[in-house]
């Protein structure tokens, strides 16, 4: 099991974390919703839950529930700017379709 982020992703979160003054790191999840069943949950973790799962790549700590792994295990979060746009991007090994709008995915 592993949750990995580029370079890109992983500079964000660790100047994010700075400029906030707190938090241990990210947390990634899943919840049940729109039109293909499945969408990611991303905030910064301020804490370590019980039963939380820990992958530390690239200096970063990211925390992920045990319910959310096993559809999004092998996943590489990256952090793309496209104009004044910019976004988490999720690669997920474990994707079978997705909506027409991106917010949502099937396994």
């Amino acid at each position: 099991m592993a949750i990995s982020l580029t370079e890109s992703a992983a500079n964000r979160v660790k100047s994010f974390l700075v400029n906030r003054g707190h938090g241990v790191g990210l947390r990634l999840g899943v919840r049940k919703t729109g039109c293909s069943g499945f969408a990611y949950v991303i905030n910064y973790a301020d804490e370590v839950n019980p039963g939380d799962l820990m992958f530390e790549d690239r200096g970063v700590k990211v925390f992920v529930d045990p319910g959310s792994i096993k559809l999004i295990d092998g996943t590489v979060v990256d952090f793309v700017k496209q104009g004044l746009n910019e976004a988490f991007r999720f690669l997920n090994p474990n994707v079978k379709g997705e909506c027409g709008c991106g917010e949502s995915f099937s396994v």
